[in-house]
């Protein structure tokens, strides 16, 4: 059997048997074509095997998916891309051994491409600070935001944690927010001055026209609050982040997550200990807070680079 005939006959098994969706089926379809115009030859790195020439299923050995995988990355395909086509190739030939009568599989001397976990995205100081100085605080609005942006940097709080927070959890006289966070676990977390100002600032002048309609400022248990008289949401905070960065000039995308990992960055670059930093983010085990020394350490690279002498 042909190897383009083998794929059309796989790709209507995945959609009248196994009924994937037409999106699945796209993708499927994409990288089983890919892997087929690298080895017929009309891929500019395919083998020297000639133009639409045929090939049998039956002749393909562990090789010619190793070319393939070599073609991916000298095409500079991420690794995680490459473990993708990996997989639809691997579901190919595992067709082939069942319906027909295919001897061994090719996939299976073949690792898939190590890909670590990314490092986190962290933004500049001057990028904080803009972004903080967005909202505009001649409205009620203005100063949650702001507030609700303080208290993120501050304390690197998870997005569920900071519109969770209630009042009676918040500390300002003492400069702290009780927290709880995953597995209901609480944690007590600094605030600092500026954070501890701009909260204050919002329950004086804020929160009760805020929820002025709806009882006043005794009407919600809940911090961060909204014209409808409820707690901020997840979405609503999200789209209003997007806004203020618009605002604020910042090219990349932003996020609450990329506050929480500047906090924890910025900490480090400023000799906190692992341990203090995994504390105050509320993660049960280091190694997962391990990742921002990492980080740390390329932004001081990156700086060593662009202004040393000889960097």
């Amino acid at each position: 059997m042909y190897l383009d005939e083998a794929i059309d006959n796989y790709l209507f098994h995945l959609k009248v048997e196994r009924n994937l969706a037409e999106n699945t089926l796209a993708a499927y379809g994409n990288d089983l074509a890919q892997f087929s115009a690298f080895l017929t030859g009309d891929d500019p790195d395919a083998p020297d095997d000639g133009p639409d020439a045929q090939i049998d299923v039956h002749d393909l050995d562990h090789t010619h998916i190793s070319g393939f995988l070599t073609s991916l990355a000298d095409a500079d395909t991420s690794p995680r891309t490459s473990a993708r086509k990996l997989s639809s190739l691997r579901g190919f030939f595992k067709f082939l051994r069942r319906h027909h009568g295919l001897d061994g599989d090719p996939t299976s001397r073949v690792d898939s491409p190590r890909f670590g976990k990314p490092l986190p995205v962290v933004l500049t100081l001057d990028e904080v600070e803009a972004l903080l100085h967005a909202p505009d605080t001649s409205k009620p609005e203005g100063l949650r935001d702001r507030a609700m942006l303080e208290v993120l940097y501050a304390t690197g709080l998870r997005v569920t944690e900071l519109i969770t927070l209630v009042l009676r959890e918040v500390h300002l006289d003492h400069g702290y927010v009780r927290v709880l966070g995953k597995g209901n676990k609480q944690r007590v977390v600094p605030l600092g001055e500026v954070a501890v100002d701009a909260v204050q600032d919002y329950i004086d002048n804020a929160r009760g026209v805020l929820l002025a309609n709806h009882g006043g400022p005794g009407a919600s248990p809940s911090l961060f609050v909204t014209r409808r008289g409820g707690a901020m949401t997840r979405q609503a905070f999200w789209k209003n982040l997007q806004s203020h960065a618009l605002e604020a000039g910042l090219k990349r995308k932003i996020s609450p997550h990329k506050l929480r990992h500047s906090f924890a960055t910025h900490l480090l670059e400023r000799g906190a200990d692992l341990r203090s930093v995994q504390e105050l983010l509320g993660h049960s085990d280091i190694n997962t807070t391990q990742i921002y020394t990492h980080v740390a350490r390329e932004r001081l690279k990156d700086l060593h680079k662009k202004h040393h002498p000889r960097g």
